[in-house]
């Protein structure tokens, strides 16, 4: 196979990534059909410089750019700023019930677009989240208001001890905010966990 065409496959999934990177974070499902139609055209634009070279050729790179896919995840697996670099972080879009108005310009994510994703979820207003993150994928990642949150079972047993004792019991299982993964998204600030740090 031509050295050259290696270097096209290469080049062809950097500039890919870029597009895509630079079109926004929507899953295929959460595009619109003319969102679709785009990436699609994108990408049959992208392949174009390389499909007149043949069958086996069309196989070696369709390789190639498997074999970058799996050595850009395995970089983003090992070195969190290749990670930051090809992927994003979470954006912040709510926090304590407030809309993040800088960040949902800067993912051209109106607040009609978020209240849908908010109503799919079973969310009736927007001052019921604590915090509200869009994550890399394209999937809304929140966490409710304590008093809107529903009851655990560890809640009702502290119930029906508090009833039976007749005594508030401590509070001492209850999540802490420094232990909250949102922490992590809206200070920017690694949170101290039991997680491996190669898998962070």
């Amino acid at each position: 196979m031509d050295l050259n065409l290696i270097w096209q496959a290469i080049l062809i999934f950097a500039i890919g990534t870029i597009i895509l990177r630079i079109s926004g974070r929507r899953s295929i499902s959460q595009m619109t059909i003319p969102q679709t139609v785009i990436m699609i055209a994108i990408g049959t634009l992208l392949i174009q410089p390389v499909t007149g070279k043949g069958l086996w050729a069309t196989f070696g790179v369709a390789i190639v750019l498997v074999l970058s896919l799996i050595l850009t995840e395995y970089l983003q697996l090992k070195f969190d700023g290749a990670e930051s670099a090809i992927s994003g972080k979470a954006i912040p879009v709510i926090e304590k019930g407030n809309l993040n108005e800088k960040n949902l310009k800067k993912l051209r994510l109106t607040v009609d677009k978020l209240e849908e994703r908010l109503r799919q979820s079973g969310i009736a207003a927007i001052n019921d989240v604590e915090f509200a993150t869009l994550e890399t994928s394209g999937q809304l990642g929140y966490t409710l208001k304590k008093e809107k949150q529903p009851a655990t079972k560890e809640d009702i047993q502290n119930l029906i001890q508090l009833i039976e004792n007749g005594h508030l019991m401590a509070a001492h299982n209850q999540t802490s905010t420094q232990d909250n993964i949102f922490t992590e998204t809206l200070n920017n600030i690694p949170i101290p966990s039991d997680i491996p740090k190669h898998l962070q």
